[in-house]
């Protein structure tokens, strides 16, 4: 449930932060939700990952039919990918990374806090 609700937390504030920011603030929004919810890294990891990538293919999706993949296919030509949805899933896999990274970091930050409080 923890795990779902980080998934879902992510989501939003990566959709609400690149509304009105560059793509790469969704680095602070993972950053973030990690700090907020109290997971392990793997699971901070891998709910950053899968928040920012379904987030991003779900809006390249969306994207790529309103124009008939025209842009896409373009790319997808111009990079020698053959195929755009190709190009959907590198930026999708793109974005998990950067999120996912951003949210282990979090995650690491939080721990050393709970850690040196301890001591």
């Amino acid at each position: 449930m923890k795990f779902t609700i980080a998934v879902l937390l992510t989501s939003l504030m990566c959709f609400a932060v690149v509304l009105y920011l560059p793509w790469w603030y969704i680095a602070m929004a993972a950053f973030i939700g990690a700090i907020v919810m109290q997971q392990s890294q793997v699971k901070s990891f891998t709910a950053a990952f899968i928040a920012v990538s379904a987030l991003w293919s779900i809006h390249a999706l969306i994207l790529d039919v309103r124009n008939a993949q025209l842009l896409s296919s373009k790319v997808a030509v111009v990079l020698q990918m053959g195929n755009s949805s190709v190009l959907i899933i590198i930026a999708a896999f793109v974005g998990g990374i950067v999120a996912g990274m951003a949210a282990l970091t979090g995650s690491f930050i939080k721990l050393s806090f709970i850690l040196n409080r301890k001591n």
